[in-house]
């Protein structure tokens, strides 16, 4: 264990795991057997249980109660038995609130389309597209590159996802992305590694753009979600960030240049 560690009474610790800087634990906090990680800046409330081998990401937050099964992302927020995600904090440091800005697309019926609507997440925009509707049904359209963003040169369909499971949780070095939800509703954090925010894509006349270098996540998808997601790039192994520190490291990097 290091230091800066705030814990509170009752708590039980095996000797072998590994805390890092700026952890706080609540009361009767239990991390119940052998290889438990817990990353900097996370926050474990009162009577939370953390099963063996799971590794609590730098920045998450656990919910009083929560019993966590699963190893928990990078500034997620989990409550629950078993615990799930059901948000994400708004920045890494401590005294941290949920974040308040999930984009709601209800509140979107009246705007002009098409527009976009910068997500003041690195580049990140968020894009109403055209929608015809009449008695033969709906259609809706996007132009390359006035509308979508970039000439797409692959494209991916991501479907049948259980609802507790996470999706994306890595970067991109050079690829841009511009996700559809086509079907039933899922929610997109996006974190340039200072700000993030979340939208909840649940309509197919909108789209969210994802340039480079931005970390991005889906989860709490529907049964019957559909994405489709258009690529700038060809796939190319050595241009995903795959861990959050890989990620960081690579921001901070870019910004010493």
């Amino acid at each position: 264990m290091t230091s800066k560690l705030q814990l509170d009474n009752d708590c039980i610790i095996p000797d072998d795991a590994k805390i890092e800087s700026n952890v706080i634990f609540g009361r009767r906090v239990v991390l119940a057997g052998e290889g438990i990680i817990i990353r900097s800046n996370a926050r474990l409330d009162a009577a939370s249980v953390i099963a063996e081998g799971v590794t609590i990401g730098q920045g998450a937050w656990v919910r009083s109660g929560a019993v966590v099964l699963q190893s928990v992302p990078p500034n997620a927020i989990v409550e629950g038995n078993p615990a799930r995600v059901v948000g994400y904090v708004n920045r890494n440091h401590l005294g941290r609130r949920p974040d308040p800005r999930l984009i709601d697309t209800l509140s979107l019926g009246g705007v002009a389309r098409p527009t976009t609507i910068p997500l003041n997440v690195g580049m990140s925009s968020l894009h109403l597209m055209r929608r015809i509707d009449d008695v033969r049904g709906t259609l809706t359209v996007g132009e390359v590159p006035t509308e979508v963003p970039f000439p797409p040169v692959r494209y991916f369909v991501v479907y049948d996802v259980p609802s507790l499971e996470l999706r994306g949780e890595h970067a991109h070095k050079r690829c841009q992305q511009f996700l559809i939800c086509l079907k039933g509703s899922l929610r997109v954090l996006l974190d340039d590694g200072c700000n993030r925010c979340e939208v909840l894509l649940d309509r197919p006349d909108m789209g969210i753009f994802m340039p480079e270098m931005i970390w991005g996540t889906q989860y709490h998808t529907s049964p019957d979600a559909v994405l489709f997601v258009f690529a700038s790039r060809h796939y190319e192994q050595d241009d995903y960030l795959r861990t959050y520190d890989d990620f960081i490291a690579e921001c901070n990097r870019i910004k010493c240049k």
